[in-house]
């Protein structure tokens, strides 16, 4: 099994196919089990034995709470045993005490009971700690219905972890009227088949695990004004308008698999019920229209029958009465049980009511029990309930449908994803009253988003005078559906004139309903609908923005004219790294936790300070933690926007990038001499080295030179003034650290040092840093341009790769960069921003030997464009045959694995530049400060870990005795799900 979820997927989607089928045949008899015969012997036995009594309390279903006092649970009980109550439906409580009760409920009752839950969006809406799936019109935006058949079968198997055998779900009320007060957020949406469709999917996914579904309100609550909690709601709509919307679903479902209906408190004139009589207790509705006319056969509930809606029509006897000769099957939620048994109990002996009437509803509600498994009751456990509760395919199927469901609305000149990153100056402004975090983090993975804060209409020009985009998220509270979508008007007055001056994306993680204001959003570039103000789902819009991930969602209901219900922009991904979890890529999250455990022993071990890394897999960031501080005196944390001095990796993410470039240019070729290129050379030692020695590193060059040590005075082994001075002018403006700057002139002295080096008499493997200070001069001679620049302009500013620098004080503060070491040898200080190694001090910090700063997010993306063989965020930076030629052990005969300019596998079991646990298509690189960088093409994975290992001091190098960094390989490589 390679892929958990993806087999998840697969197998559920059959399944969803598969039920479609059955439902027809099964039409009419949705209550009646597979071993139907078995069914009804226990359903005889149980209804011949029953008292008058008895069979009426069978009627009843009444709330339960499981975070009440011990009164409360005998209240319980005794409606248990003396008034034989058909079942209860459990109120607020927890997972754990919800069990409890449930096994001493069940042992005290003749009859196992049927136990109902309102969880229309999971076990939260009711119990906590649980998990909550998306509200109804989050799923209403979601084009594929297999995913809504999943949530129905996550749903059904929590619901039976604690006992649930109907869960009073899903809503299928049309909602038509934007202000209804108490569906909103709970409905599909607007449109009759799509709710319709979202419906059965998920009943019949809710259904395929034992769990008995419910649709209501009948005959259609999405259309009124007022809450039945608190009055009785006018529908006053005619009867064909009812037929061909309200009632749709409702007769589409009576041919179907769905085991039960809910009956709202509504006045529906149309329906020719008495004036002022609840559609609850209407015989009209429930006889005649939704048993005989529509031809339903499942289970018939009430609403709440404490519920205002109902409850203040007459007495809560006469409403008990009312609702059973009416037709209903089972009375939710009763005022006051004796009465209204000691009420229906007269009625029958009065003869007003036969008891062949009862008895049909008593075998129908034993037909349920059956078909819920109560013929062989278990009693349930509390061990780990937890994890069955909320499980990996739980978070797994949550993010999917957030990738389905968010709906890219407006799209002016086709500006989302967006792709020249180059060439945006991004602020982000957070609106509304919730948290933006997670958004927030997200979007700068992607590029430095500058948040602006305090924004009004009176200082936003001068605030957001730097930049040509503005990201305006409006987070609105999705504690539970009934929270306010509204944007405040003084927020639209604002987003709207932000508009009139930039290109502004509005993302709005609220109902779409909360467009509505904007009066049709003409001036707005582009529009989001997130729905919900989820981390997961500000992630994943994120990540759509920059085109990570795709927008798939179709709007479930109309937000404006040009804006109708199921419009909505799709688009595709253009391949830049997504975020998610190991598990969404097949690796074992419990195995990728042990890295903790590494990290906390190089800490502890004092190999390094600090850390980070960083793990991918199929295009996708699955971990990426920071660990310990900058220093060992423990006064800043390393988080995961920390910059580390990379070192020698800046041969494969400075120098390898520029050099392809140069490749495919023309500016060399491999066979290429160092003459030809450099004509200062020729007519020395160096100037028949060729390119492809001098790039697999068996040209015959030095390992380095440590040209740094004729600069310092031979007493006090400082610096000499003749070549350095502590500001910057006068011939003295190459920056080597923090006021100290070398004279100009002595890079020449450097090249011309390297020209009279001797070179090795045997041209065989050994790693050379000179080749990357000479094509330096190479690169910089053609272009007329820096190396920093020319790597900023062809590569790390389109990428997004903001913190994958030379010099990064440049740009950014000093607390943001780690400490490499402190010198006492050279510079004499911190080594802060100022790149560490020497030869590259010397070079302003800019060669491509050394001197690059990032993070490991920045580096991966340079790494991921490797695997991408050259495209990246819909740009083709460079061809993937050249990168092929590249990465390719061209003199493994000689005992040399390296590939040009790239490091590859060791062929040698003991030399361990890797884990050995890799493929030979692998590349990657390490660095002297503790950095390590790797990539594989058949795994598709990325592993960086950056440290500073060096600090305080370069002698420590623990960290490569204990095959830290490769350790940390295996581990990742383990955790890959074949």
């Amino acid at each position: 099994m390679k892929y958990t979820f993806l087999l998840f997927v697969s197998l559920n989607f059959a399944l969803f196919g598969q039920n479609l089928n059955e439902t027809k045949n099964t039409i009419a008899k949705p209550l009646i089990s597979k071993d139907s015969l078995a069914q009804k012997v226990w359903v005889d036995s149980l209804l011949s034995k029953m008292t008058l009594d008895e069979k009426i309390g069978q009627l009843f279903m009444v709330q339960a709470y499981s975070n009440k006092n011990d009164n409360h649970k005998q209240e319980i009980i005794n409606l248990i045993e003396k008034h034989h109550i058909g079942g209860m439906i459990f109120m607020q409580g927890s997972p754990e005490k919800q069990i409890n009760l449930y096994n001493d409920y069940q042992s005290k009752s003749k009859v196992p009971l049927l136990v109902g839950f309102d969880g229309e969006w999971g076990l939260s809406m009711r119990i906590k700690p649980s998990f909550a799936y998306p509200w109804n019109m989050t799923l209403g935006a979601v084009q594929n219905d297999s995913l809504i058949y999943q949530v129905g079968k996550q749903i059904g198997k929590h619901c039976k972890e604690v006992g649930v055998h109907i869960n009073f779900a899903p809503v299928v009320d049309i909602n038509t009227n934007p202000k209804n007060p108490i569906i909103g957020n709970r409905s599909f949406g607007e449109d009759r088949e799509n709710v319709t469709q979202k419906s059965i999917a998920f009943i019949n996914g809710m259904q395929s695990v034992g769990v008995l579904a419910n649709a209501k309100h009948f005959p259609g609550h999405g259309d009124t004004a007022s809450d039945s909690h608190k009055t009785l709601p006018v529908v006053n709509f005619d009867i064909n308008r009812l037929d061909s919307i309200e009632m749709y679903p409702y007769k589409q479902l009576a041919q179907s698999n769905l085991a039960s209906v809910m009956v709202a408190h509504l006045d529906v004139p149309a329906l020719k019920t008495e004036k002022g009589r609840p559609t609850s207790i209407s015989k009209k509705v429930i006889t005649d229209l939704l048993k005989n006319k529509i031809g339903f056969k499942g289970l018939v509930f009430t609403d709440a029958l404490n519920m205002n809606g109902v409850a203040s029509y007459t007495t809560a006897d006469q409403v008990a009465l009312e609702a059973f000769k009416a037709g209903n099957d089972m009375l939710l939620i009763p005022v006051d049980v004796e009465k209204g048994i000691a009420t229906i109990h007269k009625a029958i002996t009065d003869s007003l009511i036969s008891e062949k009437r009862l008895d049909s509803s008593v075998v129908k509600v034993l037909q349920a029990k059956y078909w819920a498994g109560l013929n062989e009751l278990e009693l349930l456990k509390t061990t780990n309930i937890q994890q069955r509760i909320h499980t990996v395919e739980d978070d797994l199927l949550f993010k999917k449908v957030a990738e389905n469901a968010i709906t890219l609305v407006n799209n002016n000149h086709d500006f989302l994803p967006l792709k020249r990153l180059d060439t945006l100056s991004i602020a982000s402004i957070s609106l509304g009253d919730e948290s933006s975090s997670e958004f927030v983090e997200i979007l700068n993975k992607y590029k430095n988003i500058n948040i602006v804060k305090g924004v009004d209409q009176g200082n936003f020009k001068n605030k957001l005078v730097k930049y040509n985009t503005v990201i305006i998220g409006v987070h609105k509270s999705d504690a539970n559906p009934w929270k306010s979508f509204e944007i405040s008007n003084a927020e639209i007055s604002l987003i709207n004139a932000i508009s009139k001056t930039k290109k502004v994306i509005l993302t709005v993680f609220a109902s779409p309903y909360a467009l509505l204001k904007l009066n049709g959003f003409k001036n707005i570039s582009n529009v989001i609908v997130a729905y919900q103000n989820n981390p997961v789902f500000q992630s994943v819009a994120a990540q759509q923005i920059f085109g990570a991930l795709p927008f798939l969602g179709k709007l479930p209901v109309s937000v404006a004219k040009e804006h109708v219900v199921g419009s909505g922009i799709v688009t595709k991904s253009i391949n830049r790294l997504q975020y998610g979890t190991p598990d969404e890529v097949g690796m074992n999250t419990a195995k990728l936790s042990k890295i903790d455990s590494i990290a906390n022993i190089v800490i502890s071990g004092k190999m390094s300070p600090g850390l980070q890394v960083l793990v991918a897999k199929d295009n996708k960031v699955v971990f990426e933690k920071s660990y310990g501080y900058y220093t060992y005196d423990k006064q800043q944390k390393v988080n995961n926007n920390s910059m580390y001095d990379l070192a020698s990796l800046t041969k494969i993410l400075g120098a390898f990038p520029l050099y392809l470039k140069a490749f495919e240019d023309g500016v060399y070729h491999l066979d290429d001499t160092l003459g030809d290129l450099l004509p200062m050379y020729k007519d020395s030692p160096l100037g028949d080295l060729l390119v492809i020695d001098m790039f697999a590193h068996q040209s015959g060059l030095k390992a380095w030179i440590p040209y740094y040590l004729k600069t310092l005075d031979s007493v006090s082994n400082k610096p000499m003034s003749k070549w350095y001075q502590p500001t910057k002018g006068n011939g003295y403006n190459v920056k080597v650290a923090e006021n100290i700057f070398m004279k100009d002139e002595y890079i020449d002295s450097i090249y011309e040092t390297i020209k009279i080096t001797p070179l090795r008499k045997k041209r065989d493997y050994m790693y050379s840093g000179l080749p990357f200070l000479l094509f330096k001069k190479i690169l910089e001679n053609h272009y007329h341009k820096p190396m920093d620049v020319l790597l900023a302009e062809n590569f790390t500013n389109s990428l997004g790769a903001d913190k994958l620098l030379y010099t990064p004080l440049n740009k950014y503060k000093k607390d943001s960069i780690v400490p490499s070491e402190e010198d006492h040898y050279y510079r004499y200080q911190r080594l802060q921003g100022n790149v560490h190694d020497m030869a590259a001090a010397m070079f302003g910090g800019v060669t491509g030997n050394a001197g690059l700063f990032g993070n490991a997010n920045n580096v991966a993306k340079m790494m991921q464009l490797y695997l991408n063989k050259g495209v990246y965020g819909d740009h083709k930076y460079f061809k993937s045959n050249t990168f092929n030629n590249f990465n390719k052990s061209y003199f493994r005969n000689r005992d040399n694995r390296r590939a040009l300019i790239l490091d590859k596998p060791s062929f040698d079991s003991k030399v361990l530049n890797t884990c050995n646990c890799v493929s030979s298509k692998s590349f990657g690189h390490s660095g002297f400060t503790g950095t390590f960088a790797w990539a594989d093409p058949e795994t598709n994975l990325i592993y960086i870990f950056l440290s500073n290992r060096t600090y305080p001091t370069m002698d420590n190098n623990l960290l490569g005795k204990k095959d830290i960094r490769t350790n940390i390989q295996q581990l990742i490589q383990d955790a890959v799900i074949e």
